[in-house]
């Protein structure tokens, strides 16, 4: 679970701003808040982003990917860091950029923070929390330097991992890519529990959409039918592989890369069309992901991809992760950019509301969004501590404001009343002249010069 994210000088954000997921004294929906009896403390299991256009609500959920990818592949030896500095000042784009995650793997907490310009990582510190200290596991300033635990295994192995660090590329990823296991839970975290999706992410595994085998296929499409899509289900389509919208070269290249019993997906744009290619004893067979709607006699019609509303397709990309932080093992943390995109905001509510139910103190998995509708809004829905509000100043620098930090904001006010009105914050400065949008302030009715 993510305990609490911090960034400083990434695009809108200059000073440092930080989302803390610990639950406040708040005493709504108490029940559904997992706990974490270790450290007496409990950790929120969704968090709902708001604010005005260009408020800065993208640029969290940028942060949060450039961290992950940072992490996870790495970078390639002398590209420049990919690292976007506040740059509406001279000092900022001279400065690091700085992340600091705070998280729970099994029982345990970790703090990972580092620093980055293009050129190298200046600071990369890595900590595990007990209940009454903290211990550095290692603690890297600048890019020859490194301090480790004299308490940790293989310690000569460690330094000579860090000695074949790159000076732009991180301990952590480096050290798993050398097979160090000491490390690998931190990166296991970001790989496999930190999953992005944004406004046109796809859901990459959707083999398993095909694959009557796999629980997802059921799931989906049991769900599917009750939220009003007209879909009755989702399955696959067996077609020749020479009608597979690719070049001759890339086909060539598909036979060589695909491996033996491993699926591969891909999308073709701007149709929307997906396929799953896989492999059996050298073979390549491919299926192409459609939909079926019902007809009033019963019988099923074969619907394209590309037929599909945006609606439809939005809620087939996210249902996926709906119902995989629902289930009581999970440990996921999702993070979806603009949820309510091309959603009615019933059956966006209706998603939230089934996944809270399944919260409990014992729960693990977590879900951060960003979006626009105000019906979420809504402390019969979220707690205070749990909606957060983004506000760009005048000089372009986005704060980031827990509603739970306000004072006057009580369990029993509208507080969608409040933050249109602007008591709150968070909502666009429009600023029109007096003829309204036309810039040239024609008035209606006049001729011609």
């Amino acid at each position: 679970m993510l305990i609490r994210f911090e960034v400083e000088n990434w695009m809108s954000f200059r000073a440092p701003v930080t989302l803390s997921m610990i639950a406040s004294r708040e005493r709504q929906h108490p029940a559904r808040v997992p706990r974490v009896e270790k450290y007496k403390f409990g950790i929120l299991p969704i968090a709902a982003v708001y604010g005005g256009n260009a408020s800065g609500k993208s640029n969290l959920f940028k942060a949060l990917g450039f961290a992950r990818r940072l992490v996870v592949n790495g970078t390639e030896p002398d590209s420049p860091i990919a690292v976007s500095t506040f740059c509406l000042d001279d000092q900022s784009s001279k400065m690091p950029t700085r992340f600091l995650f705070e998280m729970l793997i099994g029982e345990t907490v970790y703090a990972f923070n580092f620093a980055v310009t293009q050129e190298s990582v200046i600071e990369e510190r890595l900590v595990r929390v007990s209940c009454s200290s903290e211990k550095v596991l290692y603690d890297r300033q600048h890019t020859k330097e490194i301090q480790f635990d004299e308490s940790l295994p293989q310690g000569e192995r460690l330094k000579f991992a860090f000695e074949g660090t790159r000076n732009n590329q991180l301990f952590l990823t480096n050290s798993v890519s050398q097979n160090i296991e000491t490390f690998k839970p931190v990166y296991d975290w970001f790989k496999k529990s930190l999953i992005l999706i944004g406004p046109v992410s796809r859901y990459t595994s959707f083999y398993r959409f095909v694959d009557k085998g796999q629980a997802l296929y059921s799931a989906v499409n049991d769900v599917l039918p009750r939220l009003d899509t007209g879909i009755s289900h989702l399955d696959g389509e067996e077609i020749p592989l020479d009608n597979l919208p690719i070049s001759e070269s890339d086909r060539a290249r598909m036979q060589e890369d695909v491996k033996e019993g491993v699926a591969t997906c891909i999308e073709q744009f701007p149709d929307n069309e997906r396929f799953v290619i896989t492999k059996h004893q050298g073979t390549l067979s491919v299926k192409r992901l459609i939909t079926y709607h019902s007809r009033p006699d019963g019988k099923e019609v074969k619907f394209e991809m590309r037929q599909e509303s945006d609606g439809s397709k939005r809620l087939i990309d996210i249902l996926p992760a709906f119902l995989d932080i629902s289930r009581t093992v999970s440990s996921k943390v999702y993070v979806i950019d603009e949820l309510d995109r091309s959603l009615h905001t019933l059956l966006t509510r209706s998603l939230l509301e089934s996944y809270l139910a399944s919260c409990s103190a014992k729960s693990r998995s977590q879900l951060l969004f960003t979006t626009h509708d105000l019906l979420l809004m809504d402390q019969e829905l979220l707690r205070r501590d749990e909606m957060w509000l983004t506000e760009r100043a005048t000089n372009g620098v986005t704060n980031l404001l827990s509603l739970s930090e306000y004072k006057d904001v009580r369990a029993d006010k509208d507080i969608r009343k409040s933050y249109l009105q602007g008591r709150l914050g968070g909502i666009p400065r429009i600023l029109l002249a007096s003829g309204g949008l036309n810039p040239c302030g024609d008035k209606e009715n006049e001729g011609d010069d």
